[in-house]
Formats: structure tokens, C-alpha cells, sequence
């Protein structure tokens, strides 16, 4: 009898195995594909085939056994290490102290960002185009018959891809082409839904919704400027000329997102956005035998890590010294990672590395605080393991990740142009000090934790529900099909004041009509009583 569980019990695992679906991806670099290949990792590990489209040469992608890799095309990434070159070069030629100053850096700043996201979306759109004029790429690509295009639509080549293809669609999202996708997809009444960039609460004075709904504008104005040039070309050569841009680019099956209400302010959603915000996170692995060791030496001052990502390794000197001198006056250990010139005055208290496991030392139970540029994943991290920031924003989302965490009460933000070791090291010694900043990051730790599921096993949960329903177009609004009058009602609402219009009109006619009767038969009758008053007198 045992033996009859044997085949039946290969039959199952034959079964789970081929039950796998088959996933095409169309990514993004850098931390937006640290972001993807977590997915992946999980999807892989359930039976799904993936296919990605690389853009080659890959700084990030690499060959790996969860994937097929397809190389499409070749462009230069080098642009990005100007970019941020050229950012940081403004920042510190601005007089923190003068308005005027810090108005023109931030001009140049956004100048900047904008010439460099035109860039990067022609690349994509160029990228876009040679996919689609490659016949027999497009033909491999319909021969594999992929039940789900995943893809990250900061640029639009995955949503083309995913269109021309006929594909479901399914986002890994915090940015859109159009926009912060809650923008994009969900109602945002600008009197408590602050703009993105705007570094506001969602409790605003009449000032501070003036200063939302006017960024609001310049930056949907700025997008379009920088976008619609690129994509609706190619919209209108491959899928007509009546496609409506916003429509397109909204049109996914489900969007997840990466960011929930711990982090994020309530608003409107809607029903196809799945929140999964620290999907990346785990409680931490053991550390390597010679930084659990350094950890250890820390005695009961706990440690203080500092990482600006993977974008910034490396800061002027004269910036990497006042940090050093900071960090050298506290009774914490301090592990740094840096790749430039060793400061001159670092503290014996401070390790400077390459690399290290970041997950692993926010969930060790000595890390005090976490100096940081402000990027998701670490913001996301610091919120899972309950550890306050100081946070350096530079450039991108950074002080809107921040800003928001501030607000909460579990990071103090400083600014890169002012930074010393006298204004460092009174903010390490605040957050360190006063425990209210760990408090409010392990309440929020608490409220991330407390979910029926985790927020990976709910974002794959979606994605295999795309691959076996064929999609989820039941859970899609049709409000992204409705042009912006429709949208607001406001030719119900023309329509509604015609006809209130025209009936007070017709009420006012019709009256006035009635009045000037009865005046005219009062006058008739008074006229004719007077004759017959008259002609009795005589």
C-alpha cells in the first residue's frame, strides 16, 4: 500500500511543477532592480519561468540561474554618474543660509533632473522601438506565449511591450511615467494629499495647499514636457493615433505597490493596487565572525551604521572629514560604508567597508541609528527593524522618504551643504539620546509586521492570480479611460447649471409675461371704470 503513494506522490510535484506560469520582464536598473530580483527569487522558487529583457551592457543584471536573459540593446549608463556628480556639485555651492541661494540651487537642480530623465526616456523609447521593429525578436516573444509581462513603469517600455504583445500587466510601482502612481490611479484631493516633492503633510495650512497645488501642476506639466514627446510617436506609429496617452500608461492589471499607510498618508486607492511595502525585508541572517565581533566590542553603546546607497559611494573630503570627526567623538561603535580617501581623523571607533549586510545589521539588537541618504529600501528596512534615522537626503525621492518619516517622529533630516561635525554630531546625539525617536520607529515597526500576510507572499500572490485568471480587468477602474471634464463631472455639472439657467430663465419670462397681463387688464379695467365714473357725472 505504501508503494501506491510513491507515483501519486511524484504525480503532485510533476503537477506543482508544471502548474508554473511563464513571466517575461522588461526591468529597471540599479535599486529598482534590487527591488525586481527579490520577486524573482521567490517566483523562481515556486516553478515560474522567467524570461528577462536585459539592456546590454548591464551594470546590474547579471546571468543567474532563476532567469533567461534576452539582450536587446546597448546604451550608455555613464550619465548617471554626471548626474549625480553634477548634483552634488550645486548642493555645495549653496549658501544654506540664504533663500536666494538655496531657490537658485534648487532651479538648477530640477533643470538638471529634467534634462536627465529626457535622456533616460529617449534611451527607453530608441530601446522600444528597435524591440518592435525586430521581427523575429517580436515573433520568439509571441512563440513563448508568457501569461504576465512584470515590469517597473518609471519608463513606459514595459507597458508598449506589454500592449503590443496583448499581455496582462502587472507593475512593480512606486514612480510612473505620469507620475507617483497614486497620482495616476487614485483620486488625490490636493487639500490633504501633499504633492510629490513637496515635503508636506496631509494636515496643510491654506499657504501650504496653495505651495501643494501649484507644484502639482508645474511637476504634471514637467512630466508631460519630458515624456509625451518620447512615447506618443511611438503610441501613435504602433497603436493608432485615437490611443489616449494617460489611458495607456494607467491600464496595468494590478500595481505593486512599493509603499503602504505606515509610511504613506491615508488617501484614496483603489481596488487593483496591492501594498507591499518592505516586501524586501527579513529578520536578520548571523553576521560575519569579524563584524559580529567589532558589534560585540560596542559593549552597551550599541552601533551606528551610516550608508548613502549604491549611487553615492564616495563624498568630497572636506565633508568625509566632518562626518569622520563627528562619529569619532561618540562611545558608539560606527560601521561606514565608503569607498573614497580614508579621512584623516577617523576614530578608532569607526570600521569603514565596502559592503555590508544591511538587513542583517538594522535587525541586530545593538544598532542604535542609521545615517542614511534616504532611499525606499532603507527607509523600508529601518521601518521593519525599528531603527531611527538621521537621514542626508540628496537628490530624487530621498527628502520626501524622509520628510514623511519625520513626521512620524523617527528621523531627523540635515541638509549635505551645511553638514559639520558640530551639526552631525548634535543630531546623533538627539536621536541616541531621546527615546522617542526609537519608540515611534518600533511602534511603526509593530503596525508593518501586523498583516494576515507577508508583503512578498501578497505581491506574488497577484501575480499568480494574473497568470491564472488571464488578468484581473474586474478590479480596473474605468475612471482612467474618462478625459480630465468627465472625470471631475464637470460637463454634468455645465449641463446641470444650463438647465437651472434655463428654467430660472423661462421662470422669469413666463412672470414677467404674467405681471405685464395682469398689469395691462388692471389698466384696461381702471380706465374703463373711470370713463363709466366720468360719463355718470355728466
Amino acid at each position: 500500500m505504501k508503494t501506491l503513494w510513491i507515483p501519486f506522490t511524484l504525480l503532485l510535484l510533476n503537477l506543482s511543477q508544471s502548474s508554473g506560469g511563464k513571466i517575461l520582464v522588461f526591468p529597471v536598473e540599479s535599486s529598482h532592480w534590487i527591488n525586481m530580483l527579490k520577486i524573482l527569487e521567490v517566483l523562481h522558487a515556486k516553478g515560474h519561468e522567467i524570461t528577462v529583457l536585459r539592456m546590454s551592457p548591464s551594470r546590474d543584471i547579471k546571468e543567474s540561474p532563476l532567469y533567461t536573459c534576452i539582450d536587446v540593446s546597448t546604451y550608455s549608463q555613464r550619465g548617471l554618474a554626471v548626474f549625480v556628480s553634477r548634483q552634488l556639485e550645486i548642493r555645495f555651492q549653496t549658501d544654506p543660509n540664504s533663500f536666494w541661494s538655496r531657490m537658485w540651487a534648487n532651479i538648477q537642480m530640477r533643470s538638471l533632473m529634467v534634462e536627465r530623465f529626457g535622456i533616460l526616456h529617449q534611451q527607453v523609447g530608441n530601446v522600444t522601438v528597435q524591440i518592435l521593429e525586430d521581427k523575429d525578436l517580436i515573433q520568439r516573444l509571441r512563440d513563448a506565449r508568457y501569461d504576465v509581462l512584470l515590469t517597473d513603469p518609471i519608463n513606459g517600455g514595459g507597458t508598449i511591450l506589454a500592449k503590443y504583445l496583448q499581455l496582462p500587466l502587472v507593475y512593480n510601482v512606486r514612480w510612473t511615467v505620469l507620475g507617483e502612481a497614486h497620482f495616476v490611479l487614485a483620486p488625490s484631493p490636493l487639500s490633504y494629499v501633499p504633492g510629490t516633492f513637496t515635503e508636506l503633510t496631509d494636515k496643510m495650512t491654506f499657504l501650504q495647499r496653495v505651495k501643494n497645488c501649484m507644484i502639482f501642476i508645474l511637476g504634471t506639466y514637467t512630466r508631460s514636457a519630458i515624456s509625451e514627446p518620447v512615447y506618443k510617436p511611438i503610441l501613435k506609429k504602433y497603436f493608432g493615433p485615437d490611443v489616449d496617452y494617460t489611458a495607456f500608461f494607467s491600464d496595468a492589471d494590478i500595481w505593486l505597490m512599493r509603499n503602504d499607510f505606515i509610511f504613506e498618508y491615508p488617501r484614496p486607492t483603489m481596488p487593483n493596487v496591492v501594498y507591499m511595502s518592505g516586501f524586501q525585508c527579513k529578520p536578520p541572517k548571523a553576521l560575519p565572525d569579524d563584524l559580529e565581533e567589532f558589534v560585540q566590542s560596542s559593549g552597551n553603546h550599541g552601533v551606528v551604521l551610516m550608508s548613502l546607497g549604491t549611487i553615492v559611494s564616495k563624498l568630497p573630503a572636506h565633508i568625509t572629514e566632518e562626518i569622520a570627526a563627528a562619529f569619532a567623538q561618540l562611545p558608539q561603535k560606527v560601521i561606514w560604508r565608503y569607498l573614497g580617501k580614508r579621512p584623516a581623523n577617523l576614530g578608532n571607533n569607526t570600521l569603514l567597508v565596502e559592503w555590508f549586510p544591511q538587513n542583517d545589521l538594522l535587525g541586530h539588537p545593538k544598532t542604535r541609528v542609521f545615517v542614511a541618504h534616504g532611499g525606499t529600501n532603507g527607509v523600508q528596512e529601518a521601518i521593519y527593524h525599528g531603527v531611527p534615522i538621521i537621514g542626508v537626503p540628496i537628490f530624487f525621492d530621498q527628502p520626501e522618504n524622509l520628510s514623511r518619516l519625520k513626521s512620524k517622529g523617527g528621523a531627523v533630516m540635515l541638509d549635505i551643504e551645511a553638514l559639520d561635525r558640530q551639526v552631525l554630531g548634535d543630531a546623533l546625539k538627539t536621536v541616541l539620546n531621546e527615546a522617542s525617536y526609537t519608540n515611534n520607529m518600533k511602534r511603526l515597526s509593530r503596525l508593518h509586521r501586523d498583516q494576515p500576510l507577508s508583503p512578498m507572499d501578497q505581491a506574488v500572490f497577484w501575480i499568480e492570480f494574473v497568470i491564472r485568471h488571464k488578468g484581473a480587468s474586474h478590479l480596473k477602474s474605468h475612471s482612467v479611460t474618462l478625459s480630465w471634464a468627465a472625470y471631475h463631472s464637470l460637463d454634468v455639472i455645465a449641463a446641470l447649471l444650463s438647465t437651472c439657467l434655463l428654467f430660472m430663465w423661462t421662470f422669469v419670462y413666463v412672470g414677467r409675461y404674467l405681471c405685464r397681463k395682469i398689469f395691462v387688464r388692471n389698466k384696461i379695467k381702471q380706465v374703463v371704470a373711470t370713463h363709466q365714473s366720468s360719463h355718470t357725472d355728466h
